[in-house]
């Protein structure tokens, strides 16, 4: 590269206070292989209990804090080295302590499958005494969702085969993560003013919210003509995947591998249909946001790559990162003086991973179990995005804070379902209080340029994210149906449900047809219906929070501290949100109708 390219800093170049301080686990990579030798030990004492629960209830007892024991370092261990091997994905070393604890992961699933169906393999009338004994009080929920089990569960053989196969069947997942992570490499591109920049999933999206319409075009070219390189590869990926899914849901007795995996929620299959039919329903929402953007943008017609730009050129934000961290200090103080304090652990005891370094993996998440902070992976590059997607980790991260502070450890880990609502009813707050700055200001141009983004925020998480919803039961249900899984067969899939969801004003370049090859969200099992049902609801619940009532807010960090104390749908609805009907959804896509309202006549 010459001078005058713009590069990728190596993880080393990077200021100490802007990167997570994973000396809070261990201090060193020696103390790691201290607890690591534990394992086995601990091992040991959950497998002395084989063939004996049917001994009494305290016996059962001892076996599950056994395995709580040995699940909990197991998770430690786990994050310590996944977090290393995140931070720089070309670290070998790093990358070998990590398949270490997931192999040993592996090993321990095998030789502990034995034990749900022994718990199933006692008499019911044995079941029923230990279900409503005493001893077992505590984990009487974890019975009932065992009981619920009993027709997925295999013998104690055929559940050891499983548990030992389970590296082997993430590898096509394994393959994809590296693939994209690592060994991908995008084009360094010339920008018309001469710079040179190389591009990386972490600032694609700034290159997509340029002014500049030749720059976008550019860095979507460039982005799924590299995609397009590699597409056959990413194909297998997929398909052995969906094969994994597949298999799964059929030797388990499930009817349909979507079905499966809404099982261990206990989420009806209504409820994800339900999202896809609602969404559906509104289209002609997106379509008439669609036709703004192009009017406001002076075009005919607009290109998937245009998209992403706020309609408010002269508003587009650069945003330092302290300031980033004052402004979702101040959005969150709706939330109480209890959760502010504790919000103040994320940066003081540096749970952040702030900047993008050279094999950093890319996007963000929040991550860390019982015994570690809940840390947070960013690739900050100063875009109001990133400010929102700040706002969201932390969401995550003080979500699992106050879980872990206010469960035991069996119950702390709350499920998937939920965890897209903190997070998102925090980037709510983070608008409302950004809305409020502009209006104080009399800046129409900002609050045209934040409502643009909560449009496309809408549009993002719960219009794209219920398209992606779609793709996937599609591909899954074809798969089950014997459709092959080619290249060519998920772009024309992909490239149709693009159509029906951008059918007016928008023209689809080839190009996105090769976007599923890029989402590392297809290898989730289902997961991206929960970020579109997750923003139904924190639309509902960041009302209730900002409306000031004492009871309303209650209810809301009762939510944060559930864990998994109760089924997904019931924590829902005592936080005062009930996603077995349509309502959220249907009233988060009427918000978006009036936002577009808005941003009419401001724009128009």
């Amino acid at each position: 590269m010459d001078n005058n390219t713009v590069s990728i800093p190596t993880r080393e170049e990077i200021p100490q206070e802007m990167t997570w301080d994973l000396t809070a686990i261990y201090k060193t990579n020696k103390d790691w292989e201290t607890d690591f030798a534990k394992i086995d030990g601990l091992l040991e004492d959950v497998l002395q209990y084989e063939g004996k629960i049917k001994d009494g209830p305290e016996t059962l007892k001892a076996l599950i804090e056994a395995n709580d024991n040995l699940e909990r370092l197991a998770e430690k261990l786990y994050v310590y080295s996944h977090l290393l091997a995140d931070q720089d994905t070309a670290n070998s070393p790093n990358q070998a302590l990590n398949s270490r604890i997931s192999t040993k992961f592996a090993e321990i699933s095998g030789q502990l499958a034995w034990i749900e169906p022994e718990i199933l393999d006692l008499p019911v009338e044995k079941f029923e005494e230990y279900k409503n004994s005493d001893v077992l009080a505590f984990y009487k929920r974890t019975l009932l969702e065992t009981e619920r089990d009993r027709a997925h569960t295999l013998s104690h053989a055929e559940e050891r085969l499983l548990g030992m196969a389970s590296d082997a069947l993430g590898a096509s997942s394994n393959t994809f993560g590296m693939l994209n992570n690592a060994d991908l490499k995008f084009p360094v591109l010339t920008l018309p003013n001469g710079e040179k920049k190389e591009l990386t999933h972490g600032n694609y999206i700034e290159f997509l919210e340029n002014n500049d319409r030749s720059v976008r075009s550019l860095a979507f070219k460039a982005m799924y003509k590299t995609f397009k390189s590699f597409r056959n590869t990413f194909a297998s990926t997929l398909d052995g995947n969906l094969k994994t899914h597949i298999f799964s849901a059929e030797i388990r007795k499930h009817p349909s591998a979507l079905e499966a995996s809404l099982h261990s929620d206990n989420v009806p299959k209504e409820v994800y249909e339900n999202l896809i039919a609602t969404v559906k329903k509104h289209l002609p929402t997106l379509f008439r946001y669609f036709k703004l953007r192009a009017k406001v943008m002076n075009l005919d017609n607009l290109a998937m790559y245009d998209l992403f730009n706020p309609l408010v050129a002269e508003s587009k934000m650069t945003v330092e990162w302290d300031d980033a961290c004052s402004w979702v200090k101040e959005a969150f103080k709706p939330l109480g003086i209890d959760y502010c304090s504790k919000l103040e652990n994320a940066f003081s005891q540096r749970w952040i991973d702030v900047l993008e370094n050279r094999g950093k993996r890319s996007g963000a998440y929040s991550s860390g179990c019982f015994d570690t902070y809940p840390y947070l992976l960013l690739n900050y590059t100063k875009t109001l995005n990133d400010v929102y997607t700040l706002a969201h980790e932390l969401g995550h991260s003080m979500h699992s804070f106050y879980s872990h502070e206010a469960q035991e450890y069996h119950y702390a880990d709350y499920k998937i379902f939920v965890a897209e609502v903190a997070s998102t009813t925090n980037e709510m707050l983070l608008h409302h209080y950004l809305m409020n700055k502009a209006k104080a200001a009399d800046d129409k141009k900002l609050q045209a340029y934040l409502l643009t983004h909560l449009a496309d925020g809408i549009r993002g998480t719960i219009y794209r994210q219920t398209m992606f919803a779609e793709f996937e039961k599609i591909i899954h249900e074809n798969m089950e149906n014997a459709v092959p899984t080619t290249a060519d067969y998920l772009t024309e899939t992909y490239f149709n449900l693009n159509k029906e969801y951008h059918a007016e004003n928008v023209d689809l370049d080839e190009e996105i047809g090769m976007e599923w090859a890029r989402i590392p969200h297809f290898y989730y099992n289902f997961y991206v219906y929960k970020y579109a049902t997750g923003m139904s609801a924190a639309i509902q619940l960041s009302e209730n929070i900002l409306s000031g009532n004492d009871e309303k807010l209650e209810k809301y960090l009762n939510f944060l501290k559930a864990g998994s104390s109760k089924d997904v749908l019931d924590i829902m609805k005592d936080a005062g949100v009930d996603l077995t009907t349509p309502a959220p959804v249907e009233a988060a896509l009427n918000v978006f109708a009036e936002v577009v309202d808005e941003l009419e006549k401001l724009l128009l």
